[in-house]
Formats: structure tokens, sequence, C-alpha cells
């Protein structure tokens, strides 16, 4: 990783960089502040294409830089370019830009294809390219057979991967996702992550925030690492892995055959906990490797068809990774 220095003067662009700028999305000298309340302080970046992670605790500046490249908030200092357009734009910028938030709400009464077709019509397009462009996200997402079913009877999965099929329908340039993976069971999220690699593939931008350390390490080509507002280091992400190793994640699942799961993965060495919850509808499990944990996972619930409600990484391990990670970059902020 490289340390991103702060304070970095506006120079006049050379035609390559221009030419660069116009692909990128680039944060200069940008800070945002809530009244007295830091939101982010001097970010200097360039996001280039490809799947880009923005790491770190819950208030170090994560939503508020997504806020801001999608026009939702406006800097106090310095300029933002996404594409070459400011994220001001409006109706512009839209024709770009694809943003899930991880706020879980919906329309009462709407299926999941007028979630998505509503917001294409919303936003000028006619109705049959709408309802095929609609088809397709619910395609891409594996959502069509529910397509018809109304969203409040959805897993939380399921809304998840709505709000990411609303976000893709009218095929953005620029992806910026909240928190995308959460509540995801393990199939979903292969597929999701899937989908992740193969948008970036065809040229798109994603921007996806995440205080789960494995799965950016996972999916991301570069990584922003965030601390109290203050962007602290930003590269790519090699080098992390090891040191998530040494650190065991914490995992929570709820399904209807917690026993069953718990037995089958103490069969292996990886698997360093696994305690069932008092309502024996839940276990935590406490593993060292990730990426086994969760293809061993995928096995179980497919194997012994089990109804998974929702599997979700606690903070508590994680954070303790992020703050061995970055060290003492962060002290001083």
């Amino acid at each position: 990783m490289t340390m991103t220095t702060s304070n970095q003067p506006t120079t006049e662009l050379s035609t390559p960089d221009r030419i660069a700028a116009h692909q990128s999305i680039v944060f200069d000298n940008v800070s945002k502040f809530y009244g007295e309340v830091l939101g982010v302080n001097r970010v200097t970046l360039t996001l280039p294409p490809g799947i880009t992670g923005l790491v770190g605790p819950n208030g170090s500046g994560k939503t508020t830089l997504m806020n801001l490249m999608t026009g939702l908030l406006r800097p106090t200092d310095g300029t933002i370019r996404v594409l070459g357009e400011s994220p001001s734009a409006g109706q512009h910028l839209f024709r770009h830009l694809g943003y899930c938030t991880q706020f879980d709400a919906f329309p009462a009464g709407m299926t999941g294809y007028q979630f998505i077709y509503s917001f294409l019509r919303v936003h000028g397009l006619a109705h049959t390219e709408a309802d095929s462009l609609t088809w397709q996200a619910l395609e891409r997402v594996n959502l069509k057979d529910a397509a018809k079913r109304r969203v409040e009877g959805y897993s939380k999965g399921m809304r998840q991967r709505a709000r990411l099929a609303q976000a893709i329908s009218h095929q953005p340039k620029v992806l910026v996702l909240d928190e995308p993976l959460n509540g995801l069971d393990p199939m979903a999220r292969a597929e999701v992550i899937a989908l992740f690699q193969q948008l970036a593939a065809e040229g798109c931008h994603i921007i996806i925030s995440s205080h789960i350390l494995h799965e950016v390490d996972m999916i991301s080509d570069q990584v922003v690492l965030l601390s109290s507002g203050y962007v602290v280091a930003d590269g790519d992400v090699s080098g992390m892995r090891t040191e998530i190793h040494e650190h065991p994640i914490q995992v929570l699942m709820r399904c209807d055959k917690p026993s069953l799961v718990a037995s089958r993965l103490f069969e292996h060495d990886f698997v360093v906990e696994a305690s069932l919850h008092d309502d024996r509808r839940g276990l935590m499990i406490r593993t060292r490797e990730a990426d086994r944990f969760y293809g061993l996972l995928n096995s179980i619930i497919v194997d012994n068809d089990i109804d998974v409600e929702t599997v979700t990484v606690a903070d508590g391990d994680v954070n303790a990774v992020y703050k061995y990670l970055i060290g003492n970059e962060g002290e001083g902020r």
C-alpha cells in the first residue's frame, strides 16, 4: 500500500491527464463538514476502472465519500469529477452512475419488477426500454422467478439483490455500493461477487464500502483505508490476506438447522469455534480462513437443504484487524 498525502495543490492537467480524468473518479483536496463535525477531510484520490474497496469502521467516512461522488452531498471544499462530470450534474450524471445504499427500505406493496421499472420510468425511459432493462437486471441478480412477488415478502438477501438490480438496471459506467454483501447467504454472495467481477471486466468502475476486510481482499483491485474522516492509505490489497488469516473472523448465522451446521463445521480445523444461540435458531462461528469457510458453508447448505435467514460478519474482530493493519498511520488524525 502507498500512503496518501494530504493538502496537495491543484495543478493544470496535461492532455493525457485530462483523458485519464474522464475515465476516472477524481477527488481533489475534498473536505466535507456537517457544521463543526468532520465527514471527510482533504481527500485527494483517483479511482480507475475496476473494483475499489472503501474500508473502515463505522464513522470513518465511507458513506460520506460515496454520497459526495453520487451528488447527494456537496463538498465544503475541493472538487470532484466522475468521468469528467461534476456530481451535481443531476440527470446527466444519472446515465453514468448507479447507487445502492445500505438502507433496506421499499415502497409498500411494490413487486420486485415494479421497484426497478418505476425507477427507470421516473428517470425518463420509455416503456419498452424500461421493461427490457428491468428484466435484464432481474436476470443478472437471479430474481426473475420472484419478479412478480411483493418485495415485503422477500428474504433479506433477496431485498439486497433487488436494490442491486435497481442500481445496475440502466447499465451505468459507475456503480457505487454501500455494504452490498451484507445479509447474503454464501450462494448469493458468490453470485453477486461474480457479477461485480464481470461488470469490472466490462470496464465499469465499482466502488464498494465494507468493514469486512476479507471481502475486500477477495474482490477488490485496489483499496482505500479510511480513519476518522481521513484517507490513511490507498493502493492494492497484496499482503492483506496474511494479516487477516492471523486474526479469526466472527460470523453470525440464522437458519433452520444450526445444530447440524455446527457439527459439520467442527469437522474442520480452520473453524475455531461454533456455538448455538439460546433460541436454537442461530449460531456464532469463528474461523481463521474465510474463503475455505464460505466454500464449506455453501456445501453444507446445499447438501442438507438448509433454509438460511442471514449470514453476517460481526464487527468486533474485523475492527481489531483493521486497526492492526493501519497501525500508527491513523494516529494523531
